[in-house]
C-alpha cells in the first residue's frame, strides 16, 4: 500500500479515524495513550502495534471498524462461566498486536497490520443490526487484541447497552488507565483477562510489564465490571508450581475468592513447538488454585472435564454442566445453590442447550 493511500483522509477511508487518547508533541510528535507502551511516534511513523499513525501530527486509529472476523460465539468460549452463561456474543476481531507471544493461536490476524486501502469495513450501527439479527445476546471484542479497537468499541458499546445487548472484551488488558475507564462508560459489562504468567515469563515472551496487568485487574473490579481471569499454561513458560502459586495468590489479592479464575491448555502455533500443556498440569494449578482459596476454578480446552463445571463453593453440589462450550444442565434457584442456598456470583440468567 503506498503512503499516498494512507494519507487520505478519514472522509475518503472510514477505518481510518482520529485517535481518542492521544498527546500533541513538539515537532510534530504524538504520544500514544491508548497502552501502556505510550508510543512516542514521529510524523507520518505507526505506533508498535501498527494500527496508529501519526498523520500530520494527529494521531489516528487505521483499524476502525476494519474486521477481520465476525461470528456468533458461545460466551464460553471466551471463557466467560459466570456472565450470561449459555449465551451468544457477536465477536469481532480486527489486525495487529500490542504483544510479541510467540505462540499466538490467532497469528493470523494478530502479527499482521491493518490495510485502510484493503479494510473490511463494518460500521457500528450495521454491527449492532447483525448482532440483533443473529439473535445474539451481546458483543465480544476478541481474535486479536481489542484494546487496538478502542475507538470502535467505544461507539458500538453505547449502542448495544441502548438495544439491552451486553459488551465484553478479551484481553491482555495492557491498555492505560484511561481507556479501561472510558470504556466502562461507553457500557463495557464483561472483560475476560489474560496473565500470560509470572513478571519474568510476560517479559520475555510479551514484551510487557505484568504488574500493568494485575493494577487493571483491580480497576476494573473497582469500576463495577464483571471479571474473569484466564492463564494460558504452556509447558517450560509458567507451569512450575511457584509460578502457578503466586498467580493463584495474586488473583485472589486483586481479583478476589469469587472471581472465576480459568487455567487453559496451550497447543503449538506460531512460532511455538513447546508440547501440548498435559491435563495434569491443568489438574495440578486447579488444586494449587483451590487450595489457597480461590472458589470458581476451571481448566480449559480439554472438552468433557470435571474441572469445567460450576460447583457450589459452600455445599460442593454441581450447579453447572458444561462440555466444552456447551451449556447441558443447569441447576440453581434465582442464582443460589438448590442444596445449601448459597449465592453464586453469576451475572445474568443461565441458558441451557436447546
Amino acid at each position: 500500500m503506498s503512503s499516498s493511500t494512507q494519507e487520505k483522509s478519514p472522509q475518503q477511508l472510514p477505518t481510518v479515524r482520529r485517535a481518542l487518547l492521544y498527546d500533541e508533541l513538539p515537532k510534530s510528535h504524538a504520544r500514544c495513550n491508548l497502552c501502556e507502551r505510550r508510543c512516542k511516534i514521529p510524523l507520518g511513523a505507526l505506533g508498535f502495534c501498527k494500527t496508529r499513525k501519526n498523520i500530520n501530527g494527529e494521531l489516528h486509529t487505521l483499524v476502525y471498524g476494519d474486521v477481520s472476523s465476525i461470528s456468533a460465539n458461545p460466551i464460553e468460549k471466551k471463557p466467560f462461566y459466570h456472565f450470561w452463561p449459555g449465551s451468544v456474543a457477536l465477536t469481532i476481531g480486527s489486525w495487529s498486536c500490542n504483544f510479541t507471544c510467540p505462540w499466538c493461536q490467532n497469528f493470523s490476524i494478530s502479527k499482521f497490520p491493518p490495510y485502510p486501502s484493503r479494510a473490511n469495513y463494518v460500521g457500528p450501527e450495521d454491527f449492532i443490526k447483525q448482532t440483533i439479527r443473529e439473535h445474539c445476546q451481546g458483543t465480544s471484542a476478541s481474535f486479536n487484541e481489542p484494546t487496538l479497537m478502542f475507538e470502535y468499541s467505544f461507539d458500538v458499546f453505547k449502542l448495544a447497552n441502548a438495544q439491552g445487548l451486553y459488551n465484553t472484551f478479551v484481553t491482555n488488558c495492557y491498555m492505560s488507565l484511561e481507556a479501561l475507564r472510558m470504556l466502562r462508560e461507553a457500557g463495557l459489562d464483561a472483560i475476560n483477562i489474560d496473565v500470560k504468567g509470572d513478571a519474568e515469563a510476560v517479559r520475555k515472551y510479551c514484551g510487557a510489564d505484568v504488574e500493568v496487568v494485575w493494577r487493571n485487574v483491580r480497576e476494573a473490579k473497582r469500576l463495577g465490571m464483571h471479571v474473569e481471569v484466564v492463564n494460558l499454561v504452556i509447558p517450560g513458560v509458567n507451569d512450575r508450581e511457584e509460578q502457578l502459586r503466586e498467580l493463584a495468590r495474586r488473583h485472589l489479592r486483586e481479583a478476589g475468592k469469587e472471581t472465576p479464575l480459568h487455567f487453559t491448555a496451550y497447543y503449538p502455533a506460531y512460532k511455538f513447538d513447546a508440547p501440548p500443556t498435559p491435563v495434569a498440569t491443568l489438574e495440578r494449578a486447579h488444586d494449587i488454585a483451590m487450595s489457597e482459596g480461590a472458589e470458581f476454578v476451571y481448566i480449559g480446552n480439554v472438552p468433557g472435564h470435571p474441572y469445567e463445571n460450576t460447583y457450589c463453593s459452600g455445599c460442593g453440589k454441581l450447579l453447572i454442566k458444561r462440555h466444552g462450550l456447551e451449556v447441558v444442565r443447569v441447576d440453581l434457584r434465582n442464582n443460589k445453590c438448590p442444596g445449601c442456598g448459597r449465592g453464586i456470583p453469576i451475572v445474568g440468567k443461565c441458558r441451557e442447550a436447546g
